[in-house]
């Protein structure tokens, strides 16, 4: 199995574990959940407010399948370029995540709307972690080849 293939699969049974987490303990503090957001627990006082918010997480969790799904065909229909192709696909979209959601994790953090405190520099450093070793086995592949 290829460096890439390793790091996709990888990723995608991490990517599986959150979907599992979102649809059954989609209140947790691990993994994906959001627990993490103090609105979780205030958004359960309006029922209204709170089945929008299952709604979205639930929506979340169902764009993640077709994902992993997708990553899944990937690994068990496609060649070395394609692979390649995906980790840079994977690469580019992991890093969107600093252009919107870390300035408002990091708001959030700071204004006291995150338990654990400083959840917002570990979600930071998890998903730069990600882009990371996807950049590492692109490379290694690249070297390898």
């Amino acid at each position: 199995m290829s460096v890439l293939s390793v790091a996709i699969l990888v990723f995608g049974i991490i990517e599986t574990l959150n979907v599992i987490t979102l649809y059954v303990w989609p209140g947790s503090q691990r993994s994906n959940g959001v627990g993490v957001f103090n609105a979780w627990e205030r958004s359960k006082s309006d029922p209204e407010l709170h089945q929008l918010v299952k709604y979205l997480v639930f929506w979340v969790a169902g764009t993640k399948l077709i994902f992993v799904a997708l990553l899944a065909v990937i690994l068990l229909t496609t060649g070395e370029t394609t692979k390649v192709w995906t980790v840079v696909a994977l690469i580019l979209s992991i890093l969107s995540f600093f252009w919107r959601m870390s300035p408002i994790a990091r708001a959030l953090d700071s204004e006291g709307h995150m338990t654990p405190p400083g959840y917002s520099k570990a979600l930071k450093a998890m998903v730069g972690g990600f882009a990371g070793l996807f950049a590492l086995a692109l490379i290694l592949s690249l070297l390898l080849s």
